[in-house]
């Protein structure tokens, strides 16, 4: 893990970058217990993570659930390749989809990435059959299933 001195946002100070690097190591951590790691008293770790909140670093704290212990056995990732005038609406709707978990602009011939979850194959094909090959402007679909996972993260790694 890097330091908290090598993240490279300027307006952040050292120990900014330290209450970040302990909160994405375990976003459970008391702010007592943030305190005597960094040498402040609990108030001023708590108005600091409420400043990092305040000015958007901080997005939120959640949970990481493994999709396969709750019954979900399908992860697959789409690139999806839309006619540039339909891209905004098709972007708005893919975005409402629960089992969408991440949605993506990326470069090249107006492609969308996204990653989605399922409870099985019927249920991805029941997805791009309803809801994905339906809307306007969808010019190609390359679908491709999660074999395995060597590693998964949430957010930036500090």
């Amino acid at each position: 893990m890097p330091s908290p001195q090598d993240i490279p946002n300027t307006h952040l100070d050292a120990t900014d970058r330290k209450i970040i690097s302990m909160l994405h190591e375990n976003s459970r951590m008391s702010y007592t217990d943030l305190a005597k790691e960094i040498g402040l008293s609990r108030v001023a770790v708590q108005a600091r993570v409420n400043a990092l909140m305040e000015d958007g670093v901080v997005e939120r704290f959640t949970i990481v659930i493994n999709p396969e212990k709750i019954g979900i056995s399908v992860s697959a990732f789409f690139n999806v390749e839309v006619e540039p005038k339909f891209l905004d609406e098709v972007a708005d709707q893919l975005s409402k989809e629960p089992s969408i978990t991440s949605l993506y602009h990326m470069t090249g011939p107006t492609k969308l990435h996204m990653h989605g979850l399922f409870a099985d194959n019927q249920e991805m094909q029941d997805f791009l059959l309803s809801k994905l090959y339906v809307l306007p402007g969808i010019m190609s679909v390359d679908t491709q299933v999660l074999i395995n996972r060597y590693k998964s993260r949430m957010g930036m790694r500090l």
